[in-house]
């Protein structure tokens, strides 16, 4: 049904209002509209209460999702077009004049079907983006406003009004028309770039030989290219002067360069950090003595470290790219703990370090390869420094739990053996006083 028959049916309907059979209609399709709300409303809600019989696999549960999400939405339009379908062959088959309401109601709510169903899959497309599932209601109504204006015929009277709306921005004349014209073909332009951007995204994260570094770099690279293009092509398509966004990225240009260069700065490290894949997610660093953990995020402005006590901790970009960063797990992940030990002077050396060597090699998380070692570091004021080097493959999980316990197994194997780990101790001797002037202890 063309423009042309929708603005007569607007006449003939227009004619239809002095006969009684209009109003007759107009009940019939009140009522239809009430009950056919009423319906999809008890539908969706005896669906909710079956969904605990939902299919287990992901795949055919996905798929189930999506289509009973759809029929929720389209469901109350659906059914009225069908009822109002049926109507008007019912009461053309009794012949019944005057139907000009029912022929113009069924393409505005088979319109309102379609539009419902178009922004249901770009919300599924899009399914991280919140602006589309917030909206979806707001974004309906407004394409279906459009589309009824266009095909009742008043879309040039509208076009008109909108265009004598008009001011400039310096030599540039924009009317109030090719707003919003440009809004919506930049609002989809940036849609389709954005889908695009997602598909690519999704391959990528599927090649699971590639590195995850790698993965993310070329996805973001992607969306952000993806997105310049299409608000270069969107701007053009308005008829807005590209000349002017020159003049402009200039002036951006100079305002990243004085007051944005610390962004500015993070942005690039992220970059170099995800292509030169110095830091990687999963990999334990140390960027200061205080601060240490493994990396859980790492973004183009700022990376997540975890740190062994469950704080987490943001780190700018620049600061991992220009400060020395102990990445323990970047070529392997194998970390030497040591164990400390003071032993007395009249202990046997050799026992001592077999007991240590077996103390470690006992722990579950205590690599083989290479062996725990046992070395005389000191030989210090109250005894012999021994200390016990062991090797653990999961630093990540942590360091101190290991440490503790092979310390205590050396401690409960030297008490076994009698080997003494001594104290600091003083003797005091009073040199050169004569026995005489001694007092009695009891004095």
């Amino acid at each position: 049904m063309n423009e042309k028959k929708i603005f007569a049916l607007l006449h003939q309907l227009w004619g239809d209002v002095s006969h009684p059979e209009f109003y007759w209609e107009l009940g019939a399709l009140v009522l239809i509209l009430v009950f056919s709300r009423w319906l999809s409303l008890w539908l969706n809600k005896a669906k909710a209460a079956g969904a605990a019989g939902a299919p287990a696999d992901s795949t055919v549960a996905g798929l189930r999702a999506f289509g009973e999400g759809g029929l929720k939405r389209i469901g109350f339009p659906l059914l009225a077009v069908v009822l109002v379908f049926s109507l008007r062959q019912t009461l053309v088959a009794f012949g019944w004049g005057h139907l000009s309401l029912l022929y113009l109601a069924a393409p505005l709510l088979m319109t309102w079907v379609l539009v419902r169903i178009l922004v249901y899959v770009l919300r599924c497309v899009f399914s991280h983006g919140g602006f589309l599932t917030s909206f979806e209601r707001l974004i309906t109504v407004t394409i279906w406003s459009c589309l009824v204006i266009e095909l009742s015929g008043m879309s040039r009277f509208v076009i008109d009004a909108l265009e004598e709306v008009t001011f400039s921005v310096g030599k540039q004349k924009f009317d109030l028309w090719m707003l919003l014209s440009g809004t919506v073909t930049i609002g989809g332009t940036l849609l389709v770039a954005l889908w695009i951007a997602s598909l690519v995204e999704k391959r990528l994260m599927a090649a699971r030989d590639m590195d995850g570094n790698l993965r993310e770099v070329l996805g973001r690279a992607a969306k952000a290219a993806l997105s310049i293009v299409a608000l270069l092509i969107s701007l053009s398509l308005v008829g807005i002067d590209m000349t002017a966004l020159s003049v402009f990225s200039g002036a951006l240009a100079v305002g990243l360069g004085f007051g944005l260069q610390k962004i500015a700065s993070n942005y690039v490290s992220g970059f170099i950090i995800l292509l030169d894949r110095s830091i990687r997610l999963g990999n334990l660093v140390a960027v200061d003595d205080a601060t240490s953990g493994t990396i859980t995020q790492i973004t183009t402005r700022y990376t997540v470290l975890r740190t062994l006590n469950g704080v987490e901790v943001i780190i700018p970009n620049e600061h991992l790219v220009s400060n020395m960063v102990r990445n323990l797990s970047f070529s392997d992940t194998r970390v030497r703990v040591p164990v400390k030990v003071q032993v007395a002077y009249s202990t046997d050396l050799e026992q001592a370090m077999q007991l240590m060597q077996e103390a470690a090699c006992q722990h579950p998380r205590v690599l083989v390869d290479p062996e725990p070692g046992v070395l005389l570091t000191e030989f210090a004021d109250s005894g012999i420094n021994l200390e016990l080097g062991l090797w653990v493959a999961d630093p990540e999980v942590g360091t101190g739990g290991v440490r503790s316990d092979v310390s205590l197994a050396i401690w409960k194997s030297f008490k076994e053996n009698g080997i003494e780990i001594p104290f600091p101790q003083r003797e005091v001797r009073i040199l050169d006083k004569p026995v005489g002037d001694c007092q009695p202890l009891n004095a």
